[in-house]
């Protein structure tokens, strides 16, 4: 059993409430609108709801999962104080036309995560922003299955990466390491890996022929 908090209760955040609290974790969760606003979810899945201090003090994983240009808006003192072996999850994508607007620094060429991680001042790994939601929930399978469900897992730290890997797998799903964070930009929208629900092979193949320049249709 390990404590985890999760920062966003949107898609990604409440389905892997609703998928770690059914693993036995002990999960509680924050939004931007307030505890109190989770109590249909805490319900549904006993996670615990709480601020995001609160879901974050103690827990041995966190993760951030709200709309990327949010991230700046989380309270940094939170981020700044957690211990060092602290794992922090990024599952955030940049939608600059759909929903962000223009990050600069993202848009000449700085990875998302990377961004991500300057802004909280604490380390960060990259997983769960390569799959939908209802498949995150629904199509996890047994070790061993033929045509298991990858997820790339991308990261400098290697025990938080493995501790995230150790996630993925429970949750019914092939971790593949993904590399080094600044090389998460094979996972991020547009790339051959994003939404694609490849087994492991395929997608380290998939990895491995994504472009780094980012097309047209992901820029602002």
């Amino acid at each position: 059993m390990m404590k985890i908090g999760i920062i966003g209760a949107g898609h990604i955040g409440g389905t892997l409430a609703r998928r770690w609290t059914q693993l036995g974790h002990q999960v509680s969760i924050a939004n931007s609108r307030g505890p109190e606003s989770l109590g249909d979810l805490a319900a549904e899945t006993g996670a615990t709801p709480g601020t995001v201090q609160e879901v974050a003090d103690g827990a041995r994983v966190v993760v951030v999962t709200i709309p990327l240009k949010n991230v700046p808006h989380l309270p940094k003192e939170v981020f700044h104080h957690l211990p060092s072996g602290t794992v922090v999850i990024d599952t955030c994508n940049y939608y600059p036309r759909q929903r962000d607007g223009k990050i600069l620094a993202i848009e000449e060429g700085l990875t998302e995560s990377r961004w991500v991680e300057q802004q909280l001042g604490h380390f960060v790994i990259k997983a769960f922003n390569n799959i939908m939601a209802s498949h995150l929930l629904k199509n996890g399978r047994p070790a061993g299955t033929p045509g298991r469900i990858a997820l790339p897992v991308a990261g400098d730290h290697v025990l938080a990466k493995d501790t995230v890997m150790k996630l993925v797998d429970e949750l019914g799903f092939d971790a593949v390491d993904a590399g080094p964070l600044d090389q998460s930009w094979r996972q991020q929208p547009g790339t051959p890996a994003y939404v694609a629900d490849l087994d492991a092979e395929r997608l380290r193949q998939a990895l491995a022929q994504a472009s780094p320049e980012r097309s047209l249709d992901w820029r602002a």
